[in-house]
């Protein structure tokens, strides 16, 4: 993994140091100071309810975990 720079502005970012590649590569943004903006800024972990997760999932009936393993098997 490779860490650059940059500055993120008016929906451009300015790299620091030159990165190339010959192929596409996945890159992660991480904003790390507050912005200004009047945008909501994702899910607080106030949103989140242990008791209410437990209520939305009382009907299913099967493991998440079985289920996903399942499906990685099947993209093998």
């Amino acid at each position: 993994m490779v860490s650059i720079l940059e500055t993120y502005q008016t929906g451009y970012l300015q790299l620091y140091k030159d990165y190339s590649t010959s192929t596409p590569v996945k890159v992660i943004l991480a904003f790390l100071e507050e912005s200004n903006s009047d945008a909501k800024q994702g899910a607080a972990l106030a949103d989140f309810s242990f008791a209410k997760s437990q209520k939305n999932l009382k009907s299913v009936e099967y493991s998440f975990s079985n289920v996903l393993v399942a499906k990685r098997r099947a993209e093998i």
